[in-house]
């Protein structure tokens, strides 16, 4: 194929991204995967376990593992939940809240510094192109049940 399809710009940039992500929390003995899981647990209050997967879209098993090492490295502690008895509240420790607090800052600052370099009329077709992106794929209107 000469043309790049939509789906390889997406698979790239991404990766690039990720790249980016795990060189910077390298330096801090950390993961892009740990970084995403701070910022999507709810500083305040916790995050339900059972809610945290679909949050991140991430298969359990997934999380589970990354959970187990963020609970050993002291970044997060587990609660029981009191209005699931059989589901747990996921909180984070104040050295969770320390690399969160870094992580979000990396991810501002990557907000940022592309914001700085693309117009907002571009950006705001980014946005939209990808919307009907996952809106597309998650509402099964590229394939459907009836392609072979």
């Amino acid at each position: 194929m000469k043309e790049r399809t939509i789906d390889y710009i997406l698979r790239t940039t991404w990766l690039t991204v990720q790249k980016m992500y795990n060189e910077e929390a390298s330096k801090f003995d950390s993961t892009m995967a740990t970084g995403f899981t701070l910022l999507s647990i709810d500083p305040e209050k916790g995050t339900p376990s059972t809610a945290l997967g679909p949050k991140m879209g991430m298969e359990a098993t997934s999380l589970s593992r990354i959970l187990k090492s963020m609970e050993a490295r002291g970044l997060i502690k587990r609660h029981p939940n009191p209005e699931d008895g059989r589901g747990v509240i996921i909180t984070l420790t104040e050295f969770g809240l320390e690399k969160r607090a870094y992580s979000k800052d990396r991810v501002l600052t990557f907000n940022e510094t592309i914001k700085q370099n693309v117009s907002a009329e571009k950006l705001q077709n980014f946005y939209e192109v990808a919307d009907l992106i996952t809106y597309m794929v998650t509402n099964k209107k590229i394939f459907t049940q009836n392609d072979k």
